[in-house]
């Protein structure tokens, strides 16, 4: 979740002020004095704290993705909300349902690893291969479905079974065949895909699973001890 820090910065008038006082002092004290020079000194010094109370700090919002504490947390949970970002991205432009259906279970899994980690920030050495890998990669893998597929468009190909190899060569060289192989493989291993993502947010909460699953525990042996329970 985004939050607002607040920036305070000093204005500049202030110490503009008190620096021209010494040039305005000069004309009407003699500076080579020391008492003039002191005196001096006191006007600009004076100048400065009334222009100071004159004049607020002017305060300023930046917007920041994560504060959890740590920066290093904070730039994972960013580069992952980026990737989910591009996932959602290649999810609107790609027209497979059942696709789109699996990539819908990444983002959802995905969205809910943020939150568990920006709660509990010191579960993020869990999703480190996560963050740096395995999500970099499955977007990296559909980002070459989506422009195989959008390939196959421009070139005029309506017929989009990838059940019989295509002959024709299309961007980067890719042959017809090595593209077919390509996407068969991506729609083929989605739902693997997902359910890694879901995996890695469930594992997110196995302590606490634990934790609630010794609680109940104690809690019905007290019952039971107390024949409140059957």
């Amino acid at each position: 979740m985004s939050k607002l820090q607040e920036i305070r910065k000093k204005p500049v008038l202030p110490l503009w002020l008190a620096a021209l006082a010494w040039p305005v002092g000069a004309l009407v004290l003699p500076v080579y004095s020391l008492w003039g020079l002191a005196a001096t000194a006191v006007l600009s010094l004076a100048v400065y704290l009334v222009s100071a109370r004159l004049c607020p700090d002017r305060i300023q919002y930046k917007e920041i993705p994560y504060a959890t504490g740590s920066e290093d947390v904070d730039a994972m949970l960013a580069g992952i909300e980026k990737n989910l970002d591009a996932l959602h991205a290649l999810n609107d432009a790609i027209p497979d349902a059942r696709l789109s259906a699996e990539m819908d279970r990444m983002e959802r899994a995905g969205r809910g690893i943020i939150k568990a980690v920006e709660a509990s920030p010191d579960k993020a050495p869990q999703i480190d291969r996560f963050a740096r890998y395995y999500l970099p990669e499955v977007i990296k893998i559909i980002g070459m479905y989506a422009r195989i597929e959008k390939e196959f468009d421009k070139i005029g190909f309506e017929n989009k079974s990838r059940r019989a190899p295509f002959d024709t060569v299309v961007q980067s060289g890719i042959q017809g065949k090595n593209s077919q192989q390509i996407m068969e493989e991506v729609r083929a291993n989605a739902a693997t895909m997902a359910t890694a993502f879901e995996n890695q947010l469930d594992g997110l909460y196995s302590a606490e699973a634990m934790d609630i699953s010794t609680d109940i525990e104690v809690l019905d042996h007290i019952l039971k001890s107390q024949n409140l329970a059957q």
